[in-house]
């Protein structure tokens, strides 16, 4: 212990020197022995003795050696690394080594050669020199080992690094393929190998690999019995590397646990030695299965999009810790002829589009393509630099070579040599574009704001009024004419204006008023260039928006006058889609140019400009956008009006109105508070952020609990804010200022106070059985700012409703009653007072919300306006899955779902199985387009096809696969993004013209390709004359306990009302929250005002699934009983109002035994995942021992444990590069997490059990507990999440149907939107129907009255004739007869 460190490390070095050599010394002196038992010296009997004597010397100087290296280091296990064999690296004490049990008659290699049998050479060994090619033999009955008889592996590197390997074996001609010993020539020691290959699939099945040595050839066929569960694992990985490369080529967009899925699904060949596939056969084999992926790119062409970059093989890349750019020429492993892997001619289907959609598309990836040409070819590729592939010599025949300079080529393309392009960084490229961690807080910088003022420049024009002064106020004169120049410009003209940048377009504005103070002005109405809005560069360059910005400015900054056309929408729009043939609406002369939009910088809002007329006395000097602004400001500050005389007070004046951001608020109406407005007399303990981390865990027993740094919980809620405070409205007042007048800018209002379940002294659990919308009385009072008020909501005492509480509740958010106060001295439930009743529904009901009488009802209706009906949209589901969109929709009573469009025949299944009435198309997307598009009025199924002006509403969630990854402009880019499903929806969109339109992604459509994915939808749906937006909202946020951020593009006809984002109706995680999108370095934020905020509390994990009847894992019965009531709001209303006693789907996977294993070990307490495992040895199910993991590395990062155990687990932890030896397989702890940890934040979360009080994480296609969302793990019970687990945490009903098998509808509930939040915005979409059927009803009333009156004007126009002309001809006869003729039209 007083050796110092460096002296410590010396002396532990050279007893390891020492150890080795007393090893080495033992595996000669075994040699010796062998030689002497071959050679007949020694007898089997002494052989065997000696042997047995020698073999426990090793392994007592194994299991000893760690004490004497432990007297120089601290004291502890696993301080030193286990002995290795210098050669075959296998751990000398591993139970598992085995060595080869020689013939001493077979014959050695030359010799071998020359046996008569094998028919091609004679005794003359000379035939080898004079041989052109070597020669090729099959061998059965093989062992591979080392010099030291350890039977190894030939494919984990050794040969690569230059250790002998030899074989023995029964060598039998190239043409004799039965694996038996018959004929067959007994061979010893063949080699050393060379070099191992694969020369393709025998059949389709089984691969041919072989060996070579200086002699021959050699194809393996059948091992000996010894050798084949090595031999197994061989075959094993290369039919896997067929599995996956097969797999990438046909789903390229699959996630990990899309590739574990076709994995643990595909059943082995027969004859293979192994019976099934899991992940842990995966990840055993990832280095050697990227490594033939990388084969498979480098034999494509230079325009295919590499597999290396797909989603699953990037996740499985950086879990197994693979290490990419093994260079194929500096290996001796050579693929001769690469694995026969058929590729996939279909590739994806051609996109049907419409003119519009393709030339835009085209349009832009021309000019981007031409401009990189322009810049010398684009963007050089990059390379890290440091791999294998990297440093190797230019092939000098590829056509990225025969461009570069040096081999004659015009040095233009600036692109790598093929053979040389770098893995490392085209998937770190991929990464760029992945999609960012549901919980992780976004860091936004400042970014540019639109409404910067405008650097002008001042001309020199000649400026000059026309005509008299129109109308004087005060110092000001105002004109309607002025001549700049030559040009004479008036009031409502456009003009531009010159910037102070030369190198900015000029300024564009019309002028809305001209007057005289001193200096000649105008008022600048702006407009905005497409390019300075979200379309940025994809924008037409002639196209201007409206924007609400204006300035007054001196003339003498007007450049010209210009011609700015409004575009409007025609009569014929609907039925004009996929007519138009040119994208231009005017041609370029420099000086024109068109609006159609009104366009919102802050939320990138495109919308019909709203109908002004200014009146007869204010048209010289009427600004649009003045007057918006005003009323907005207005409409911020809170107001306060009639005075209530009969209420007096020496410091206050009452009122009985008040008003802030368009509502109206009385006496006696509810009101939304932010949570800090008042608090409560109960004092709840604040929850304490528990720390899920222990001091006393025994490091060597759970070796990587150390990991577990921080306190903080995937899933947790314990930073979730709290709903929104509740209050009734007492009073409206202003405090009187020191002269006796009301402050009317300040007012307030006084509240009594309404508890949640939560807020009393009962606390969560309280809330967890509570309605959701159910509230407490108290009397209670508090006294808040105007400007503190939120929103308006209705509470209700539930025993004067008219109808139930569930009905009630039903009708839409922002419903709340109450059945009882709340005393919080008491601590206890009274009956509320008698002014706690509203005063419109006193003593309406008949008890506890249940009457439905005939009066009640009518009462009801005489105080509560009707709500409107609206007609219900016929809608067609593009991409439906399983219908999670449409089902919302129909929840929401705003669509009736008339087609779907499916290819994937389960999900179709089940839209059919819960919409019959829906005509579900099991079809692409492109082929039902271009029938349509070509007159076709069926399919050829007969399924009658939607023609123009049937669809009223288009949604969809079209795949982005094959372009996420991308961020270069160029043909495959080009080619690959015009195709897309995107591009067909947008076409979709153009031909049918719906009046609403939404488009759902993940959230990171937006980011694809530096947003232009994103620029082009908007691009094409403003080009079709849409008012569109786009948004990212948070499923957690309207009822669902799982964070899932999902962007949103919602698109409205011209003539219809844009679709505001709905406001969050549940608190939620503020770490899941974060919903800005910067692109091209602005922030936009949605239309959502209440941020974090919401009017309901969080769901949690134990609200969605704690009624659920435990199950095992692999439980497998689709049907059981539901054992019990449903304990939460959630329970009952996921379960519904009509009686259900059997529960579908409520079903698991069935893990491996190992995995089995795994999750029996993770703890129960919150935050648990594979960190907390022991490092023990357990008996599996299958009745296999897993293996205790070895720590064989010091970690530079983590150092050691506490009592001096090792941390590493590769030879990497050490700064080295990796060493495939160091793998380790059957262990508890899986070797990959620790191996890749460091760099992937200690994999938190992998194997990760859910919390009661937390949520979900983003569902995924296919629960796997080392996925992407690794925390599947069941809260007691030791599986993964059910199906209907899962479909409840999605929001889906436990009626709905799923189709297929278990991971069928996996699959489903994953791809699927979760109803709640397709219902939160069909709600806000039914809005604008019902807003939209007001303004027709208002302006038909218009019209009518407008009628009527130009009808009473006829008749007293008839009458007063009819009078004159009796009057004039005096003839009394006249009026007697046709007056009562005149007087009947006059009445009627």
């Amino acid at each position: 212990d007083s050796l110092s460190d460096e002296v410590r490390e010396c002396v532990k070095e050279k007893l390891r020197l020492l150890q080795e050599f007393l090893l080495a010394d033992t595996q000669d002196q075994l040699k010796i022995l062998e030689d002497k038992l071959k050679s007949s010296e020694l007898s089997t009997v002494s052989y065997a003795a000696l042997s047995v004597l020698l073999s426990r010397t090793v392994e007592n100087l194994c299991s000893n050696w760690s004490f004497f290296l432990g007297r120089v280091h601290v004291r502890g296990e696993g301080s030193t690394p286990p002995p290795k064999c210098p050669d075959c690296r296998q751990y000398l004490d591993d139970s598992d080594l085995k060595f080869f049990q020689g013939d001493p008659d077979d014959l050695d290699e030359p010799e071998m050669l020359t046996d008569e049998r094998l028919s091609l050479f004679d005794a003359n060994e000379d035939g080898f020199e004079s041989y052109e090619d070597l020669p090729q033999h099959k061998i059965t009955n093989f062992s591979v080992y080392d010099k030291r008889g350890h039977l190894c592996p030939f494919d984990s590197g050794l040969i690569e690094k230059n250790v002998e390997l030899y074989f023995s074996c029964a060598v039998k001609p190239i043409y004799d393929d039965n694996p038996c010993m018959d004929g067959g020539v007994p061979a010893k020691k063949l080699g050393p190998i060379n070099a191992w290959w694969i020369t393709g699939f025998d059949g389709g099945e089984k691969a041919l690999i072989g060996f070579t040595t200086a002699f021959a050839d050699y194809i393996l066929m059948d091992p000996r019995e010894e050798y084949a569960s090595i031999f197994a694992l061989m075959q094993e990985k290369i039919y896997m590397s067929k599995i996956v490369v097969e797999f990438l080529q046909k789903n390229q967009d699959a996630t990990y646990e899309d590739l574990l899925n076709k994995i643990e699904t595909t059943v082995p060949p027969a004859g293979l030695n192994f019976n099934r596939f899991t992940e842990d056969t995966l990840l055993r084999h990832a280095q050697f299965v990227v490594e033939q992926v990388e084969s498979y790119d480098e034999a494509g062409d230079s325009d295919e999009q590499p597999i290396i970059i797909t989603p699953c093989m990037r996740d499985l890349i950086k879990l197994a810790g693979v290490t990419l750019g093994k260079r194929r020429a500096a290996r001796r492993q050579a693929i001769r002829h690469p694995t026969k892997i058929e590729k996939d001619s279909k590739g994806p289907t051609k996109a049907t589009t419409t003119k519009l959609v393709y030339q835009i598309f085209d349009t832009f990836f021309s000019d981007q393509i031409d401009q990189n040409n322009k810049d010398g070819g684009g963007v050089k590729r990059q390379r890290c630099g440091v791999c294998e592939v990297c440093q190797a010599p230019d092939c000098g025949k590829c056509s990225a070579c025969k461009d570069m300079i040096k081999f004659g080529g015009s040095g233009r393309s600036k692109q790598a040599c093929q053979k040389r392009r770098c893995p490392n960084l085209a998937v770190k490229e991929a990464e760029d574009d992945e999609n960012m961690d549901e919980e992780e807080v976004l860091p936004l910088k400042e970014t540019k704001k639109m409404s910067q003022a405008k650097k002008k420049k001042q001309t020199k024009n000649k400026i000059s009024w026309v005509g008299e002064p129109i109308k004087t106020d005060g110092r000001k004169e105002y004109y309607m004419k002025v001549r700049v120049e030559n040009e004479v410009v008036e009031v409502g003209d456009c003009v531009s204006v010159s910037p102070a940048d030369p190198s900015h377009p000029l300024y564009l504005a019309r002028i809305t008023a001209l007057w005289e103070d001193g200096d000649k002005m105008f008022h600048a109405h702006w407009f905005c260039r497409g390019t300075d809005t979200v379309l940025g560069e994809s924008s037409d360059p002639l196209e201007l928006f409206l924007v609400d910005e204006c300035e007054d400015m001196q003339l003498s900054f007007v450049h010209g006058k210009v011609n700015v056309l409004y575009k409007a929408p025609t009569e014929n729009w609907f039925m004009e889609g996929g007519m138009d043939d040119d994208i231009k609406v005017i041609e370029d002369d420099g000086e024109s140019f068109f609006y159609q939009l009104l366009y919102d910088g802050e939320c990138a809002r495109f919308e019909s400009p709203p109908k002004v007329t200014p009146s007869e006395d204010c048209k010289y000097k009427f600004c649009a956008s003045c007057v918006r602004n005003r009323e907005r400001e207005a409409q911020d500050l809170p107001n306060v009006c009639e005075p209530l005389e009969d209420e007096k007070s020496d410091s206050k004046v009452f009122y009985g109105l008040a008003t802030l951001k368009g509502e109206q608020y009385r006496v006696g109406d509810s009101v939304y508070l932010p949570p800090e407005a008042f608090s409560f007399a109960v004092k709840l303990a604040s929850p304490v952020k528990r720390s899920h981390r222990k001091d006393d865990v025994d490091e060597d027993l759970h070796p990587e609990y150390y990991r577990k740094s921080s306190d903080y919980i995937k899933g947790s809620n314990l930073d979730a804010p709290e709903p929104f405070r509740i209050g009734r409205i007492k009073e409206i007042f202003c405090n009187k200022r020191s002269d006796g007048k009301p402050d009317k800018m300040d007012p307030k209002l006084r509240l009594y106070k309404f508890y949640r379940p939560e807020n009393t002294h009962k606390g969560p659990k309280g809330a967890y059985h509570s309605d959701i919308n159910q509230l407490y009385w108290s009397d209670e009072e508090a006294t808040v700012n105007m400007a503190e008020v939120l929103g308006r909501c209705q509470v209700e005492y539930a025993e004067d409703l008219v109808e139930s509480v569930q009905d009630y509740s039903s009708r839409g958010p922002d419903r709340f009653y109450f059945l009882e106060a709340y005393n919080a001295k008491t601590r206890s439930l009274e009956d509320p007072p008698n002014h706690a009743r509203s005063a419109v529904h006193k003593g309406k009901g008949k008890g506890k919300g249940k009457g439905k009488g005939k009066a009640a009802l009518q009462e009801s209706q005489d105080q509560e306006p009707q709500e409107q009906t609206v007609p219900k949209l016929r809608t067609l589901d593009v991409f439906s899955g399983c219908g999670g969109l449409s089902e919302g929709f129909h929840q929401a009573g705003i669509s009736e779902t008339h087609w779907a469009i499916e290819m994937w025949d389960p999900a179709a299944q089940a839209f059919r199985l819960n919409n019959p009435g829906t005509t579900v198309f099991t079809e692409d997307c492109n082929v039902l387009l271009k029938l349509v598009m070509s007159g076709e009025k069926t399919n050829s199924l007969g399924q009658k096809l939607p023609q123009k002006g049937d669809v009223e509403m288009l949604c969809g969630g079209p795949p982005c696969q094959g372009f996420s990854g991308m961020n270069r402009f160029n043909s495959r880019t080009y080619s690959t993004f015009k195709n897309s499903l995107v591009v067909s929806y947008l076409s979709y969109c153009d031909y049918y013209r719906p009046k609403f339109f939404l488009l759902e992604n993940v959230r990171n459509f937006v980011s694809f390709k530096r947003s232009m994915v994103l620029k082009l939808t908007l691009r094409c749906l403003v080009r079709m004359g849409y008012q569109c937006t786009f948004g990212i909202l948070q499923a957690g946020q309207y009822g669902v306990a799982q964070t899932r951020r999902r962007a949103i593009i919602l698109a409205a006809a011209p003539g219809e009302k844009l679709p505001r984002f709905p406001e969050p109706l549940h608190v939620f995680a503020p770490r899941a929250c974060s919903l800005s999108v910067v692109v091209d370095e602005k922030k936009y934020v949605s239309n959502v005002t209440r941020g974090n905020g919401g009017i309901y509390r969080t769901i949690t994990v134990r609200d969605t699934m704690s009624d659920l009847p435990e199950i095992r894992n692999g439980a497998a019965a689709l049907e059981i009983s539901y054992n019990g009531e449903p304990q939460s709001w959630f329970q009952r209303h996921i379960r519904g109002s009509q009686y259900q006693p059997i529960l579908r789907d409520h079903i698991c996977k069935d893990m491996s035994a190992l995995v089995a294993a795994r999750m029996r070990y993770i703890p129960l307490a919150p935050g648990s995942d594979w960190r907390d495992l022991p490092n023990i040895e357990v008996r599996l199910r299958d009745g296999t021992t897993t293996k205790k993991l070895r720590y064989t590395h010091s970690d530079k990062k983590n150092g050691r444990s506490g009592t001096g155990a090792l941390r590493g687990v590769c030879s990497c932890a050490e700064g080295k590069s990796c060493d495939p030896a160091d793998r380790q397989f059957n262990t508890l702890i899986p070797w990959c997490l620790p191996h890749t940890g460091n760099r992937h934040n200690h994999w938190a979360g992998l194997y990760g059990r859910l919390e009661w009080d937390g949520f979900f994480s983003t569902t995924v296609t296919n629960p796997e507990p080392m996925g992407k969302q690794g925390r599947v793990l069941h809260p007691e019970q030791h599986r993964v999440v059910s199906v209907r687990e899962c479909a409840r945490s999605q929001g889906f009903p436990d009626t709905y149907r799923f189709f297929g098998n278990i991971l069928d509808k996996h699959r489903q509930v994953g791809n699927a939107v979760p109803p709640p939040l397709s219902k939160a915005i069909g709600l806000e979409v039914r809005k604008c129907v019902q807003e939209r059927m007001r303004e027709n009803a208002t302006g038909d009333f218009l019209i009518i009255g407008q009628l009527l009156d130009h009808t009473l004007r006829m008749k007293f126009n008839l009458l007063f004739n009819f009078l004159r002309a009796c009057e004039a001809g005096e003839d009394g006869s006249l009026v007697c007869v046709y007056g009562p003729v005149f007087l009947v039209i006059f009445l009627f």
